[in-house]
Order: structure tokens, then C-alpha cells, then sequence
């Protein structure tokens, strides 16, 4: 009916406001639901109030809200909200018929202005976004500008997803002049001020619902959210009474405290202050609100993909999980900047949701720590108790947990090879079992943390015994996971795993990710061994260590215009098509994709050469420099294989991965702080001071 009203000699011949559409989408009960999809992953920019009572995130895409989310991180409540301008003989979606440019207005808070302007010259549409301090509601500002003197409109689409998926939507009774949708669970008002000037509601083919409007051409927008439509309306009719001007104020006053709650930006991270202070936000940003210290992965989808890949489980992807592996990374970043009770927090979060029955940790769970998927992890087992060391969480609860988690590892043995630990049934790049030196370096550390815990528990005995697995796994990483006969060097180097502990036998495996059918093990390696040294394990001067760089670096570097980046290991195809298509699961040995370089690997390349006593500046620069328009850094880097540029991406900056991934940013920040103190500032002492005295 909405378009049916404009179509005609010109856009604006509306005789009266639109009323509610006639042609809304039938109940649920009468109409199958099915999943939303979901926008691109490469965010420009992702934000939410500082506030706890204020439980909206919003995340921006190619000039448009993309993923909102409420109640919590694992829920995205909205698929997106964009703005069209109308004139005579065009109906821009800006998303789409714009250039936009994306901004955080304040280097110090998570707000953000997009400014979209028309190839022809005829518009310009500038936005402004901050989610309510004090309610459940995004607050969007906008102005359309007319650049010829033409006459031209300013439309919104909105289109609910409510609670992580929009089969189920549909439209609430309410005055004309709001729009209104629920699922029975959760629900969300769209209000505007000056009001909305005619509204509508319509099914797509998806069975999704999608809601417009004309707007004035100054005109400020909330969009709030609730349990009830009168919830909903109420969170967006406070904000609006306040104004966008008081909420903005409050958003970025929330956030300048936070940071200056904080250490001071460290001289390492002087010449990238603005990155840096980036990554401290998004880093905050990324807990949830009701389950304090759960700490997502990133606030988006698997490339473009979302929900439309059933392997991916999740009606909105696997991103919106907890990682105990992530999860460390984040609370040894936050210990490091001085947000040491967020540190504890995760900690508390960890052992909180801890397996019971078993004491192992889950693979990933939602926020409420309800289990996802179910392949068990051994470094997942063993990091949490690294954190709860280093944060001095040796309380009588965590210390229980941290007792499972010992006796989980020690008991272990996967039912599929039969194999102890530290076999792993799956390694850090979940696609693969083994004996992975990055799992095993996170074991033995665990074991030495946790026997420390033990001694201040007065289980002497308990610690002598944990000690004793630690030393035995130490003595032998080298044989489970060091090749001596392997073709990429004549000298001894670390595998990314061997399958059977044996390192110089030609043991081969399906690579997965459309990677080779059956690849000899001795011709894949990854950076990750590094965890051996940044841990404590093995000396950074280790022979092996040293000629295990070279070969990394002949097989995986990539040297962009930005820097150095590292890809994971040998054929991996976790990335874009060789076209620059979004990436895809494929079959095994078509290549069709390929993985990139990853920005966490140059950080965790440049806490090594702090550790050996070298300048690591030019790595935190690198991955500073590959932050985009709003300073979010990427999972992935392209990697200047061609093509390059229009096909995906400038060499050296963000792909179309999950962008803000929230472990490169705590890899920032913790790299900073490691080139200022001169070592890893997440080595355990009472590690180091077994194995490198």
C-alpha cells in the first residue's frame, strides 16, 4: 500500500497520512515461521551504552543499521533499519545507491556518525547514532540535505528479526503513527520525532515482516524494545521525551568515565591512540549486560552468510557465543589495561558455567552459559585456569572448579582415537585433533597454575602430582609435535599437529574448509606454537622455536602495505573465494576458498619478539593500520593474493570476515602493554620460573 500511495508524477502527491497496511502478514500460528537472513559480517561500527539498565547493541553496515540486539548478546532483535531518499525519478536506498562514510564522532565512545551521499549530487543524508543510557532504545538522529535544491523525502525501513529470528513477527495494533511488532516475546516500537508521517506494514517473501515510513527531513528516531509492545513504546517514548542531545551526552559520559577508570594509554600505544582507545570500547562493549563477564566472540554473523548455513547451527551464527579460549584473551587484555574486576568477572562467569558433570568446559554456549556445540577443546579446559591464576581468583568456589577442570584433563581420552590427553579431540582452530604444541603449551601451563592453587589450598601432594604430568608433558612436546625428516626445512620445526604423536612419520589428513582430500602432516604449520614461548614453556631462543619462524614465515607471512599478518597454517581455506566472493563451506580438495591473514597472529608474532628483546612497534602499527573507517579490525586481512581491491579488499586491511572480532582488539590492547612492560604480560611467573631458569 505504501508504494501504491506515491507511485504516480511525483513522490510527495500524499493527500493524507499512510494508515496501518491491510496487508499484514498472517499470525504465526497460520504461517510457517522461518529464520531471518542476516546482513554482511564486516560491521563499520558497533555500539551500546555503557550503562547496565540499557540493554540494546546496535552494529552499522554499508550505511545502515544492520544487527540489533536486546536482551542480550546472543539475541539479535532486528535485521536492519536503513534509510531511502525519494524524488522524482529515483528511490535511493542508501545502503545500496550512496556512498557512505562512517566516523566514530568521539574517540572516546562508541558513537558514530554516517554521512551518505548520492554519486549524482542531488542528497546528502548525515546520521547519528547512540543507544539510551537510561532505556531499552537506539536513538537515531538524521538530516537530509538537498544539494541541487530539489525536492526529495527521507523514508526509514525497518525490519524486526525479534528475538533471533523473524518468521514469527508481526505487526501490534497502535496508532497510526507508530510502528509496532512483536513474536510474543519480545517486541519493539518505532517512534520518531516529528512523528512519523504515514506508516506501513508488509510481509516479504520470507515471511518476514518489514515496517516504513515517510519522515521529516530533520528527524530523530527510537526504536525500543521490551518484553511487551507497551514496554516497547514506553522505552522509546522516554527516550524520545529526553531528546537525542541528553542521551548523546550520557552515552559518551558513560564512556569517558570508563576509560578514565583505566590505566592511561601506554607510551607503546602512543602513536596509535586512537585505535588503541578503539579497542578498549569495543572490547567493554562486547560483555553482556545480564550475564555479567560473558564476553562474545563479535557482534556478527560469519561473512554474509548468518543463518542460512544450518552448519552453523545458530539462527544467528556461531559469533554470538562465549569461547573459554576467547574468553581468556579478553580477561588477559582487560587485567592488562587495569579493568581488573571485568577480568574477575569473566572468571566468575567461567567457572560458573562450568560443566558439572565432568568439569570440562563447553566448546562455545550462549551468554546465559547454555552449551552450543559439543566437541571438547582441551586449551578451552586449560585457560581458564591460567585466568583465574593471573587475576588471583583462588577463592573455594573457583578453586572446586578449578579442581575438575584438572581431573577432567588428567582423565581424558577421546573416544574416537582412544588417545589421552594432551590429545586433543579438537585444536584452537576447531577442525582438527591431535597433539596441537599450542593445546599442549596451554596444558601444561594450566597444570602448573592450578598446582600452585593447590599449594595455597593446603594440597601439597595433589600439586607434586599435577607437577609431575606437567614436567612429563613438557619433557616430550618436542616428540608429539616436533618434525625432524619434514620437507619445508633440514632442520627440526613445529607442526600445526601431529595426528598420532608421532611427528616424522607421514601421517595425512583431510584438511577441511576445501583444503586438500590428504595432506602429509609434516607439510603444515601454523604460528600458533608461539604459546610455548609467550606461556613460559620453551625459551624464545629454543632452536626449535627459531627455525620453526623461518619456516613460518617462508609458508605463512603475508607483507601488506600495512604490515606483516600471518595466515592460521598450510592450505587453509577459511576465507574469501580465490574471486573475493564471500566465503562458503565447500567441498574437500576444491580450493575454492582460501583463508587470509589474520591480524591476531601479528600480535601474538610481535609479544615474541618483545619477549626476545627486539622492537615490536611495527606489529602494533599493523594491525592499528588494518582497523577500517570506524576503527573496528577484522577476523581477517586480504592478503594481496590476487585479485585485490574491487574484487574484495586493499591488501592488508579487513575482509568481509567478522569484523569487529572482538579477540583482535583484546590482541591490541595486551600487545601494547606487553611492548611497554618488555615481556607477555599473561606469563605465568610460577611457569617461567619452572621451565626458563
Amino acid at each position: 500500500m505504501f508504494l501504491r500511495l506515491v507511485a504516480g508524477a511525483t513522490a510527495f502527491a500524499l493527500s493524507a497520512p499512510l494508515s496501518p497496511s491491510t496487508a499484514a502478514p498472517a499470525p504465526p500460528e497460520d504461517r510457517p515461521a522461518r529464520q531471518s537472513t542476516w546482513a554482511e559480517a564486516d560491521k563499520t561500527g558497533f555500539g551500546t551504552a555503557r550503562a547496565t539498565r540499557s540493554n540494546v547493541w546496535f552494529t552499522l553496515q554499508r550505511g545502515r543499521v544492520s544487527e540489533v540486539f536486546y536482551p542480550d548478546l546472543s539475541t539479535p532483535s532486528a535485521r536492519s533499519l536503513e534509510f531511502q531518499v525519494w524524488g522524482e525519478e529515483f528511490s535511493d536506498k542508501l545502503s545500496q545507491d550512496a556512498t557512505t562514510a562512517t566516523t566514530r564522532s568521539d574517540p572516546r565512545s562508541l558513537r558514530y556518525t554516517q554521512v551518505a551521499t548520492d554519486e549524482d549530487g542531488h542528497y546528502r543524508v548525515v546520521q547519528e547514532y547512540v543507544t539510551d543510557p537510561r532505556h531499552d532504545t537506539l536513538l537515531v538522529r538524521a538530516r537530509l540535505v538537498s544539494l541541487d535544491g530539489g525536492d526529495y523525502r527521507l523514508v526509514v525501513k525497518y525490519h524486526p528479526a525479534l528475538d533471533n529470528g523473524g518468521g514469527d513477527d508481526r505487526e501490534a495494533d497502535g496508532p497510526w503513527n507508530q510502528l509496532r511488532a512483536t513474536d510474543g516475546t519480545v517486541s519493539s516500537a518505532l517512534l520518531a520525532r516529528p512523528g512519523l508521517e504515514g506508516t506501513s506494514t508488509h510481509g516479504t517473501v520470507t515471511d518476514d515482516i518489514v515496517q516504513e515510513s515517510l519522515l521529516a527531513d530533520r528527524v530523530t528516531l527510537a526504536l525500543g524494545f521490551g518484553d511487551t509492545v507497551g514496554r516497547a513504546v514506553s522505552q522509546a517514548r522516554g527516550s524520545l521525551r529526553a531528546g537525542f542531545g541528553a542521551a548523546r551526552a550520557a552515552y559518551d559520559r558513560g564512556w569517558h568515565r570508563y576509560l578514565d577508570s583505566l590505566k592511561g594509554v601506554p607510551a607503546s600505544a602512543a602513536p596509535v591512540e586512537r585505535e588503541y582507545l578503539a579497542s578498549q570500547l569495543v572490547l567493554a562493549a562486547a560483555e553482556d549486560k545480564l550475564h555479567r563477564g560473558a564476553f562474545v566472540a563479535s557482534p556478527s554473523m560469519p561473512w554474509v552468510w548468518g543463518d542460512q548455513v544450518e552448519d552453523l547451527s545458530l539462527p544467528s551464527g556461531a559469533y554470538h557465543l562465549v569461547w573459554s579460549r576467547d574468553a581468556y584473551q579478553f580477561g588477559t587484555a582487560l587485567w592488562a589495561a587495569g579493568d581488573r574486576a571485568a577480568a574477575r568477572r569473566t572468571v566468575r562467569w567461567l567457572f560458573g558455567t562450568q560443566q558439572r558433570n565432568d568439569g570440562s568446559f563447553p566448546q562455545n554456549s550462549d551468554v546465559a552459559g547454555t552449551p552450543v556445540w559439543e566437541s571438547i577443546q582441551l586449551d578451552e579446559v586449560a585457560l581458564p585456569i591460567v585466568l583465574a591464576h593471573l587475576v588471583g581468583a583462588d577463592g573455594e568456589r573457583t578453586w572446586r572448579g578449578v579442581r575438575k577442570a584438572v581431573e577432567f584433563l588428567l582423565s581424558f581420552r577421546d573416544e574416537e582415537s582412544g588417545r589421552r590427553a594432551p590429545y586433543s579431540t579438537q585444536e584452537r582452530w576447531e577442525n582438527q585433533s591431535g597433539y596441537s604444541p599450542n593445546s599442549i603449551a596451554t596444558q601444561i601451563a594450566g597444570l602448573v597454575c592450578a598446582a600452585d592453587l593447590a599449594r595455597k589450598h593446603g594440597h601439597r601432594a595433589l600439586a607434586r602430582q599435577w607437577l609431575e604430568v606437567a614436567d612429563r608433558w613438557h619433557r616430550h612436546v618436542k616428540d608429539w609435535t616436533v618434525t625432524r625428516n619434514g620437507p619445508l626445512s633440514d632442520q627440526p620445526y613445529f607442526l600445526r599437529l601431529s595426528k598420532d604423536g608421532q611427528p616424522s612419520r607421514g601421517a595425512s589428513y583431510e584438511m577441511g574448509d576445501g583444503g586438500p582430500t590428504s595432506i602429509d602432516q609434516r607439510e603444515v604449520v601454523d604460528p600458533s606454537f608461539l604459546d610455548l614461548v609467550r606461556l613460559g614453556v620453551l625459551a624464545f631462543d629454543d632452536p626449535a622455536v627459531v627455525n620453526t619462524l623461518d619456516v613460518v614465515d617462508q609458508e605463512l607471512e603475508v607483507e601488506t602495505p600495512n604490515g606483516s599478518f600471518w595466515r592460521r597454517f598450510s592450505h587453509d581455506g577459511y576465507g574469501e573465494t580465490r574471486t573475493g566472493g564471500q566465503w562458503t563451506i565447500t567441498e574437500p580438495g576444491t580450493g575454492t576458498t582460501l583463508g587470509r591473514g589474520w591480524p591476531i597472529l601479528t600480535g601474538e608474532r610481535g609479544e615474541y619478539v618483545v619477549d626476545a628483546g627486539e622492537d615490536a612497534s611495527s606489529y602494533l602499527l599493523a594491525m592499528a593500520a588494518a582497523a577500517g573507517p570506524g576503527d573496528m579490525i577484522s577476523e581477517q586481512v586480504w592478503d594481496g593474493r590476487p585479485p585485490t581491491g574491487a574484487a574484495c579488499c586493499a591488501a592488508g586491511e579487513g575482509t568481509r570476515a567478522a569484523t569487529p572480532l572482538v579477540w583482535s582488539h583484546a590482541q591490541l590492547v595486551r600487545l601494547a602493554w606487553t611492548i611497554q612492560r618488555g615481556s607477555p604480560v599473561d606469563r605465568p611467573a610460577v611457569v617461567a620460573d619452572r621451565y626458563l631458569r
